[in-house]
């Protein structure tokens, strides 16, 4: 999960599951950034995506360009896995 977006699903109330996988993450330093590399089921990433959704601007949550890249980057590699 790209750094622009790990922190978004976090403001929101997170499932035991999803708080799981996130006190696991890893944080590897990339750059001028950072990834956290989540191990979990891949039902957990796609509720994930769904929580970092306003990230893509609209509801009241301005659109920052590099976390609308950073989300799509995110949902690029996740989406093609089957569940």
């Amino acid at each position: 999960m790209p750094g622009e977006i790990a922190g978004f699903p976090r403001t929101t109330e997170l499932e035991p599951a999803e708080r799981a996988a996130f006190g696991q993450g890893a944080t590897v330093r990339r750059g001028q950034g950072y990834t956290l590399r989540v191990t979990a089921v891949l039902a957990v990433h796609h509720r994930f995506l769904a929580r970092c959704r306003p990230l893509d601007g609209g509801q009241g949550v301005p659109a920052v360009p590099a976390q609308r890249k950073a989300r799509r980057a995110y949902e690029n590699r996740v989406s093609p896995l089957t569940l």
